[in-house]
């Protein structure tokens, strides 16, 4: 996928980037949630804490009569309790369904366009990944164009030069006795 050399430094592209639904909701968002859902569960609950705190009460201070009254409001508060779970439980089941339902098609359609736009994103870096290859071999081809081009000025200097240089010797003036060869075997044995 990646040239050695690659120019693009960004990493790959994913698709639960800047996604706030795909962490889990906390607990105290959740526990706003079915609060404001089911109130009568937690009104139950805390009816229940009231009634047994006075229970204690009572029985500290010696009142049997009201602490026997406190501890049937205890029973009658979680009674109010388990028919609010029940009771909501049952009126909010269809309604979680569609819920769930409803939140499964979004986040299919999402999934669906974080895929679109992830593979968009993976589709662009190719074109770029190409493009940069593409101009690599041009730059390639161009150095060693411009190598081929010096090489061969090189070539036809060195041949200019060698076509400067004249001979010393005429071919007919390369006789035995000829005043030229002599001049040249005395340099030559450096007599001179």
């Amino acid at each position: 996928m990646s040239v050695p050399g690659n120019i693009n430094p960004a990493p790959p592209p994913s698709s639960f980037d800047s996604d706030p639904d795909f962490f889990e909701e906390s607990r105290w968002v959740k526990f706003k949630r079915r609060l404001i859902e089911e109130p009568l569960i937690p009104l139950g609950c805390a009816l229940t804490c009231w009634a047994l705190y006075e229970a204690t009460k009572s029985i500290k201070s010696g009142d049997k009569y009201k602490t026997n009254r406190m501890f049937r409001r205890r029973i009658y508060a979680q009674g109010l309790t388990i028919l609010a779970v029940v009771g909501g439980s049952m009126y909010w089941d269809k309604d979680r369904d569609k819920r769930k339902e409803y939140n499964g098609l979004t986040a299919e359609k999402d999934r669906k366009e974080k895929l679109d736009a992830w593979l968009k994103e993976l589709e662009a870096r190719a074109e770029e990944e190409e493009e940069l290859q593409k101009l690599r071999s041009k730059i390639t081809k161009g150095q060693a164009e411009e190598r081929r081009r010096l090489t061969e000025s090189k070539k036809k200097a060195a041949e200019a030069r060698l076509s400067e240089v004249k001979c010393v010797a005429e071919p007919g003036d390369l006789r035995n006795d000829g005043p030229i060869l002599s001049e040249l075997r005395r340099l030559w044995q450096g007599r001179r």
